[in-house]
Order: structure tokens, then C-alpha cells, then sequence
């Protein structure tokens, strides 16, 4: 394998969509910082960048933000050696027509590639690195590859730093946790970060029923709402439901990439949503629960059956994530009880200690485009 110095300096466009939860551009973030610290020239174009003043409010050397508009502001166009249409973001044709005019006398040869969703289903393996030929529009005759991220050797595997065992291993629990005010040692620390999970309002419970004191670090937006929507509805059920006060709450102020990750190390139970908190929380080497987002066809829970395969998840940590994302073969029993019977940090612990190493043996997904870019059929496109 190439050292990062042997690497060849590229620019890179990625685009990037956001949708409403930040996980899109959370990705693309940190492959374009990924990116930028093997050497690479990074141009990021969002279409609302207002969540990165807070997920990456320093920015970071290598990376240019661009502002993605609608029509797109012609005179920001360069080209550049690759691009990528990260999560199916459909670039406009005019961006098209520029990027394939915008250098001169000769238009250099660049690389189209379409960044896929993270998933563990085989079709992933089967149509990872394939070509995508343009059949409309000023790419017309052109052809994209599909890039898919993924938890296997056949995939394009998962973002991960070049120094992230490094500052784990550096990492202070304790300083950092007293940072945010949790000072009590006996504690168990469990992350809350997801959408609304049918489950919230059991695991509270179970929690509170438990004979080892929990400290609930919540994050702020839809996790801090679903929270208090649950506390408060509870306090007004049954104002004893939490009468020992083993399940204490901490509400946290919004946390950019890095402090998002000493989140997860310090934790001992993370509950993540999306994509990329799951890979982070792949990372940290915890025990978790996965939010999936829900799908109007029911889609997810394919997609979630296939990541607990993938794991070769323990029948309880199984069941736990069924109660928790309310799929209804689940929902007919009576999911407090199931989820106190079930919880079982220990057993849970081991398993995802093995799936870390698993996956760090296995090739990085940054290592892996620049690789593909390397090897890939570039773009002559068309001259100026």
C-alpha cells in the first residue's frame, strides 16, 4: 500500500445536499477533511452549510467551502480532477455544462464518482466500483462509478482518520466527562442521540427501575425534544416513576465532530441515529443501539436486519434494536419489560470490541477512493 506521501495531489468536488438531520453533510465533512489530511485539495459544495458553524466552526486546512446554488454561480467553476455526487444529490446540468468547459484550451480528464448510502445489504458488494453510464443531459455519453461505503473487504469501507487510535488512546474519560459535569464514578454514562425511537419511553423506565445509577447525556435538537416530550409525559402518568432517582439527565449544548466522538468514548451505552454517528460509534468500541431512519416503504428495517447479520448481533442486542426502532412483531409484547430483561451491557461489550478489530484490519474508505481514482477511467470531457 502507498505511504500518503506517494499519493498524488488531487481537487476534489464533492457535493453535498442536506436533507433535514445533518447526517449528509456530517459525512461529507469528514471525508473532505480525511481527504485534505492525505494532501488532497478539497472544494465542498453544500446547498446549507449553516450546520457546519457549529459541526466544524474552525473548518479545516485543505478544505474550501463552497456555497451549492440554484442556478450555481458560474464564475465559482473549476475544474477540478474528481468529482463526487455524494448520497444521489443529481448536480445541475449548468454545473455539468461549466465543469466540462472550465480549463482552458484542453480540457483535463477527471473522475465522476456517486458516493453511496452506508449499508450492510449484499447488493452493496455486487455493485460497488461499477459504472454508471450518463444518458441525458451535457454529460451525456459520459460515464459515472459508484463508490459504496460499506462493512466488508468488497466494499469501500468506513471513514476513518489516519490519528483516531491515537487520540483514543490519548483520551481522558474522566477529565472530560467532569468537563460536562458528571463527576460521580459509580455512574453508568449513556448517550442519547436519535430521532423520536419508539423504545425512549421503556429504556427511561428500565433505567430508572435499575440498581446502578444512570447519567443520560442528552444531545440538543430532536434527541432533547423526544426527551423531555418522554420525561414530561411520564411525570404526569406516574410522578413516582423515577421516585429513586436512579436515571439522572444532562442536556448537552451542540457538539461539533470531535467533541461528538469523545461523546461515544466516554459513554458506556451510546444510542446513535443515521450513518454517520454509527460509524463513529462502530469506532469508539462501545456497546450502542442504531436508530435507523425510518422509511415511508419500510425500507429500514431490510437495511437494519442486514447490519445485525452483518454483526452477528446477540439475540438480546437483536430484539433490544427491534423494540427500540417499533417495528410491530416487537411492539405486540410489552416493551418496558422487554427491554429490562434484555439489556445486557456485558455480553453486548464483547461483541462490539470484536467488531472493531474486525473492521480496523479492513482498508479505509478515504485510502480506498484515492486508490479507485488512481486506477478508475478518467473523464476527457470536452474542450473549452
Amino acid at each position: 500500500m502507498r505511504t500518503h506521501s506517494a499519493i498524488i495531489p488531487r481537487t476534489w468536488d464533492i457535493f453535498c445536499k442536506v436533507i433535514d438531520n445533518y447526517g449528509d453533510v456530517g459525512v461529507c465533512w469528514r471525508l473532505a477533511v480525511n481527504l485534505a489530511q492525505r494532501h488532497q485539495t478539497v472544494r465542498l459544495w453544500v446547498d446549507d452549510p449553516h450546520a457546519l458553524t457549529w459541526m466544524a466552526p474552525k473548518g479545516a486546512d485543505g478544505v474550501e467551502l463552497m456555497r451549492w446554488t440554484t442556478p450555481i454561480d458560474n464564475t465559482l467553476v473549476r475544474r477540478g480532477d474528481v468529482l463526487i455526487e455524494a448520497f444521489g444529490c443529481d448536480l445541475d446540468a449548468e454545473f455539468i455544462a461549466a465543469y466540462l468547459t472550465k480549463s482552458g484550451v484542453e480540457s483535463p480528464p477527471f473522475h465522476w464518482i456517486n458516493l453511496e448510502y452506508l449499508t450492510a445489504e449484499t447488493f452493496a458488494q455486487h455493485c460497488h466500483g461499477l459504472p454508471s453510464p450518463v444518458m441525458s443531459g451535457p454529460g451525456k455519453g459520459l460515464t459515472k462509478h459508484f463508490f459504496y461505503p460499506g462493512f466488508v473487504p468488497d466494499t469501500g469501507g468506513l471513514i476513518r482518520e489516519p490519528d483516531l487510535l491515537q487520540r483514543q488512546a490519548r483520551f481522558d474519560r474522566a477529565v472530560w466527562l467532569e468537563t460536562q459535569g458528571v463527576t460521580l464514578p459509580t455512574q453508568r454514562v449513556v448517550s442519547l442521540f436519535c430521532y423520536e425511537p419508539q423504545g425512549l419511553d421503556a429504556f427511561l423506565s428500565a433505567l430508572a427501575a435499575d440498581q446502578q445509577p444512570t447519567m443520560l447525556l442528552v444531545t440538543a435538537g430532536r434527541a432533547a425534544e423526544a426527551c423531555h416530550l418522554q420525561v414530561s409525559n411520564k411525570n404526569s402518568l406516574d410522578p413516582t416513576w423515577n421516585k429513586g432517582r436512579k436515571l439522572s439527565f444532562l442536556y448537552l449544548d451542540k457538539l461539533d465532530q470531535r467533541a461528538f466522538d469523545h461523546l461515544l468514548w466516554a459513554s458506556d451505552f451510546n444510542c446513535v441515529r443515521g450513518e454517520d454517528s454509527l460509524v463513529r460509534a462502530l469506532w469508539a468500541g462501545k456497546p450502542f443501539v442504531w436508530h435507523i431512519y425510518p422509511q415511508d416503504d419500510g425500507a429500514h428495517r431490510q437495511k437494519l436486519d442486514a447490519f445485525l447479520d452483518w454483526m452477528q448481533a446477540p439475540a438480546s442486542l437483536r430484539t433490544f434494536h427491534y423494540v427500540w426502532n417499533g417495528f410491530a412483531s416487537v411492539q405486540r409484547q410489552q416493551p418496558e419489560q422487554a427491554i429490562a430483561a434484555l439489556v445486557d451491557f456485558d455480553l453486548w461489550q464483547q461483541c462490539f470490541i470484536e467488531l472493531r478489530k474486525r473492521l480496523l484490519s479492513q482498508p479505509e474508505l478515504t485510502d480506498q477512493l484515492i486508490q479507485f481514482v488512481s486506477k478508475a477511467p478518467k473523464i476527457a470531457g470536452f474542450a473549452a
